[in-house]
C-alpha cells in the first residue's frame, strides 16, 4: 500500500480507512495496555500519533522503537479524542525499517545549537531543523515567483571566474597543479593549469549578470558564493547563497523601490506558507519573531543618506549611548551594531541607507555629482544589520576605467566587463541579497550556520 504523507493525514477527514504512514519515532510512551508512538516524516512540524495496543504486538518489538527509529505503519485513520490533535492512527502492524541505537546523537532535548552543528548531517531529523529547512525551501520558491512574475528572467553565471566583482581579493582559488612544487622563486605556472590562468570561486555573479542586464533587461540570479574571509562570527560564511537582480533604465530611487517591494514579498510569502512552522519558531527561539515579521511588512522602509545617518550615531554618543566600535564620523564603514541602532532604536523600522563615501564602497558604483559619494542603497533590518547592498553601476567607460586604475586593479581581467560600457551602455541598477541572512530574519535563529544544511567556516568543512 502506497504511504500517506503526514501532512496528508493530518489534514485528512476520512475516518475508518486504513492507511500507511512511514517516518521517524519522535517519542514513545507506554502504559501497560497501549503504546503512543509520535511519528514525524518532514513534511510537518506536527507529528501523527500512533496508537498501538500492547497485547497486538511482540514486547520485542516495542523495544526497538526508540526516538530515530524509522517506522513503516499499517493502520486505521481514527478521530482523536485527545486535544490538539484532530486524528491518530490504530495500529494493526508495524515494521521497524531502521533501528536507532541508544548512542543517536539527537536523543536528548534541550541539546545546544553548537552541539548540534557537531551532527549537522543528523540536526536536520531535528523538529528546529525541520521548519528551518522547510522556511528555506518556500523563501527560493517565493524568490523565483517574484521575479518571474515581475518580468525577470532567471540568469546562471559562472562558479569559476577570473575577476573579483568586490575587489577585496578574498577568493578561494581553483587549480588543478600540485602548487606544493611551484618552482624556482614560488613561481606558478597557471599558463599550464587547467583554464591557462589563475582563478577563482566566484564571490558574486554580479558583474556577469549586469552583462545579462544589458541584453535581456532584467534578470537574476541565485547561486552559491564564495568569500575566503577569515570570520568566525554567528554572520558570516564562507560558502552562501546570494540572490542578485540586475536591471536596465533603472535609477537609485526605483532601485529603493524594488529592495523594499521584493523583500517584503517574501516576508509575507512567509507569513502567508509557513505558519506552522513560523508558530513553533515563535515559541520556541523567538516570541517576537511573528510580531517582528508582520511590523516590517506593514511598515514604510526609512530612506536616509549615509551623512544622515552618521549624524544621528554622532549625535547618539554625544547623548551618552555607548558602542562596542567607536562612531569616527563621515567616512568610517558602519559596523552591524551601528546599523540595528538606527533600525531597532532610532526609527524602529528598516532602513535604506544610500549615498555612501566612495571609499568604502566597490568601483563599479555610480558616482554623485559631488564626487565624493556614490548612489549605493544598503536595506538595514533588525536583528540583522545589512541584509541587502545594492547600488546604481556606473555606465559610463571612462570613469569606470579611472575607477578600475586608481583601486590598482587589473584592467585586463575586465576587459569583457568594460565593453558593456563601449558598445551601447545605458544606465542600470541592481543589488545583491545573502540568502542566508534573509532565513536568518524569517526564522528568528541567531547564528547564520543554523539556517544552512552544511555550514562551511574557518577550519570546518565537514561533510
Amino acid at each position: 500500500m502506497k504511504r500517506t504523507k503526514v501532512i496528508d493525514i493530518l489534514k485528512s477527514e476520512d475516518y475508518g480507512k486504513t492507511i500507511v504512514a512511514k517516518g521517524w519515532v519522535r517519542t514513545h510512551r507506554a502504559s501497560k495496555v497501549v503504546h503512543f508512538i509520535a511519528l514525524n516524516d518532514g513534511s510537518t512540524i506536527h507529528n501523527v500519533q500512533i496508537v498501538a495496543d500492547t497485547d497486538k504486538f511482540d514486547e520485542e518489538l516495542f523495544k526497538q522503537i526508540t526516538t530515530g527509529a524509522c517506522l513503516s505503519v499499517e493502520g486505521e485513520l481514527c478521530k482523536s479524542p485527545a486535544a490538539g490533535q484532530a486524528s491518530e492512527i490504530h495500529a494493526a502492524k508495524i515494521e521497524i525499517l531502521g533501528p536507532c541505537p541508544g548512542d543517536y546523537p539527537m536523543q536528548k532535548k534541550g541539546q545546544s545549537f553548537e552541539y548540534m552543528r557537531q551532527y549537522a548531517h543528523l540536526r536536520l531529523r531535528t523538529n528546529t531543523f525541520g521548519a528551518v529547512f522547510r522556511i528555506r525551501h518556500n523563501m527560493a520558491i517565493a524568490i523565483h515567483k517574484y521575479f518571474h512574475d515581475h518580468g525577470f528572467y532567471y540568469f546562471n553565471t559562472p562558479i569559476i571566474t577570473s575577476s573579483d566583482a568586490e575587489g577585496a581579493g578574498e577568493m578561494f582559488q581553483v587549480t588543478t597543479l600540485d602548487l606544493a612544487r611551484t618552482g624556482k622563486d614560488d613561481h606558478v605556472a597557471y599558463d599550464r593549469d587547467f583554464f591557462g590562468k589563475k582563478t577563482n570561486l566566484t564571490v558574486s555573479g554580479q558583474l556577469e549578470g549586469e552583462l545579462g542586464a544589458t541584453a535581456l533587461g532584467a534578470i537574476y540570479t541565485f547561486g552559491p558564493t564564495f568569500r575566503a574571509e577569515n570570520s568566525n562570527t554567528p554572520r558570516h560564511l564562507a560558502e552562501f547563497w546570494m540572490i542578485e537582480p540586475e536591471v536596465a533604465f533603472m535609477d537609485k530611487d526605483e532601485l529603493m523601490d524594488l529592495e523594499e517591494d521584493f523583500i517584503k514579498y517574501c516576508v509575507q510569502w512567509a507569513l502567508d506558507n509557513c505558519q506552522d512552522d513560523l508558530a513553533f519558531l515563535n515559541k520556541m527561539i523567538d516570541k517576537t519573531l511573528l510580531e517582528t515579521l508582520q511590523s516590517v511588512v506593514k511598515e514604510n522602509f526609512v530612506r536616509l543618506s549615509y551623512t544622515e545617518g552618521i549624524e544621528i550615531l554622532e549625535q547618539a554618543v554625544r547623548d551618552g549611548r555607548k558602542f562596542e566600535f567607536p562612531v569616527t564620523g563621515w567616512g568610517m564603514d558602519l559596523a552591524s551594531e551601528h546599523e540595528r541602532y538606527l533600525v531597532e532604536e532610532y526609527f524602529k523600522r528598516p532602513v535604506i541607507m544610500n549615498d555612501y563615501p566612495s571609499e568604502i564602497k566597490a568601483f563599479y558604483m555610480k558616482k554623485n555629482p559631488d564626487g565624493k559619494t556614490m548612489q549605493g542603497t544598503d536595506v538595514l533590518f533588525p536583528r540583522i544589520g545589512e541584509i541587502i547592498g545594492g547600488s546604481v553601476r556606473e555606465e559610463n567607460y571612462g570613469k569606470l576605467l579611472d575607477e578600475i586604475h586608481a583601486r590598482g586593479m587589473d584592467e585586463s581581467n575586465y576587459s569583457w566587463y568594460l565593453d558593456t560600457r563601449k558598445y551601447g551602455s545605458c544606465p542600470h541598477a541592481g543589488f545583491g541579497l545573502g540568502f542566508e541572512r534573509l532565513i536568518l530574519f524569517v526564522t528568528g535563529m541567531q547564528n547564520i550556520r543554523d539556517v544552512i544544511p552544511f555550514p562551511r567556516t574557518p577550519k570546518n568543512a565537514e561533510f
